[in-house]
C-alpha cells in the first residue's frame, strides 16, 4: 500500500515539476523533475518485489522467494543512481557553462510547495507503518528502517525523505538565483541534487547486497530465537544456531538441539521432523533445520 501510495505522488510531482522546468527554465527543477521519475519508475520494481516475495515456497524453492525483494529492490536503488543521479548531474554541469535564467520564480515556489505536500504526506504514511512494524518486532523505527529485513519499506522511506531534501536543495538554488541575479546557484543545486541521490542509491545498494549475500540477524533476534526453542519442553539445550534472512521477515533456521528424554534412533528422528514443523509453524520462521548436539559441546545461553 505504502509503494502505491508513493508511486502516485510520485507521478503527479514528476508531471508538475517537469511542466515548471519547461515553462521557467529552472536546472533545479530539471533535476527534481528527473529525481520524480526515478523513482516513480523505482516504485515499479517495489512494487515487482513485493508481489514476488511472497509467493509460496515449491519443490525447486524450499526456501521460498523471499529473496526476490532484494534483488528487485537493488535494482530499483540502481535506477535512483543511473537516472536521478547522472541527469541532475549532467544537467547541472552544462547549465553552469550555458546558464539558462529562471523566467517565473513565483511558478518554481508554487510547484515545490506543492511537491512538499505530496511528498511529505507519502513519507509521513511510511514513517507510520514503520513506527508499526518496528513495535512489532521490539526495536526502535529507525533502526529497524536502516538495518530492518523489509528492503520496500527501506527504499520508499529513503527516496521520499531524498525527495523533501531535494525540494529544499532546489529552493535554496532558486531563491539564491532570485535573490543574485546569478543562474549558477540554480545549476548549483541542480548538482548538489544529483549528488543527495547518489549517495542514497549507493546506500540502498549496500544494504540489498548484504541481504543477498547472507546477512547475519541482529543479537537480539538470535536471543529471541534461542529462547523460542529453549521455551519447547522436547528441547533441553541448544549448543549451535545459525540464523540467515530469506526474504523480509523470514528467516532460515538451523540449530543443534538436546532433547529431554533418551530415546531410540528410530523414535528420535520422527520427534525432530515434528518439532521442525512446529518451529515452522511461527511466521518468523521459513524453514528450520535441526539436528543432535553432541554430549560435549557447550549449551548456549540467550
Amino acid at each position: 500500500m505504502i509503494v502505491v501510495i508513493a508511486f502516485a505522488a510520485n507521478i503527479l510531482v514528476a508531471l508538475a515539476k517537469s511542466a515548471a522546468a519547461l515553462l521557467i527554465g529552472s536546472a533545479s527543477l530539471v533535476a527534481e523533475a528527473a529525481h520524480s521519475w526515478a523513482d516513480g519508475g523505482n516504485e515499479i520494481f517495489l512494487l515487482i518485489a513485493d508481489r514476488r516475495s511472497v509467493k509460496n515456497k515449491d519443490a525447486g524453492h524450499p526456501l521460498g522467494f523471499g529473496r526476490e525483494a532484494y534483488v528487485w529492490s537493488l535494482l530499483a536503488a540502481v535506477g535512483v543512481f543511473t537516472v536521478g543521479a547522472v541527469i541532475s548531474v549532467m544537467h547541472g554541469v552544462q547549465s553552469l557553462f550555458d546558464p539558462d535564467p529562471v523566467t517565473d520564480f513565483g511558478i518554481a515556489y508554487v510547484v515545490l510547495g506543492l511537491s512538499g505536500v505530496l511528498e511529505g504526506g507519502s513519507l509521513l504514511m511510511s514513517v507510520l507503518k514503520a513506527r508499526r512494524t518496528a513495535s512489532s518486532y521490539g526495536r526502535e523505527p529507525i533502526d529497524y528502517v536502516l538495518r530492518g529485513s523489509d528492503p520496500t519499506l527501506r527504499a520508499v522511506i529513503a527516496e521520499d525523505s531524498a525527495a523533501l531534501l531535494g525540494l529544499f536543495i532546489a529552493f535554496c538554488g532558486i531563491f539564491a538565483h532570485q535573490v543574485t541575479g546569478d543562474p549558477a546557484f540554480d545549476a548549483i543545486g541542480s548538482i548538489l541534487i544529483g549528488i543527495l541521490l547518489a549517495v542514497v542509491a549507493i546506500g540502498l545498494i549496500n544494504q540489498n547486497r548484504r541481504y543477498l549475500v547472507g546477512f547475519t540477524p541482529p543479537e537480539r533476534l538470535v536471543a529471541r530465537s534461542g529462547e523460542f526453542l529453549l521455551a519447547r519442553p522436547e528441547i533441553a539445550r541448544v549448543t549451535y544456531l545459525h540464523l540467515e534472512f530469506v526474504g523480509p521477515g523470514r528467516l532460515l533456521l538451523v540449530a543443534a538441539v538436546d532433547l529431554v528424554g533418551n530415546d531410540s534412533e528410530e523414535r528420535i528422528a520422527p520427534r525432530i521432523r515434528d518439532l521442525e514443523r512446529l518451529i515452522e509453524q511461527n511466521e518468523l520462521f521459513e524453514q528450520a533445520v535441526l539436528t543432535l548436539s553432541v554430549d560435549d559441546e557447550p549449551s548456549l545461553s540467550f
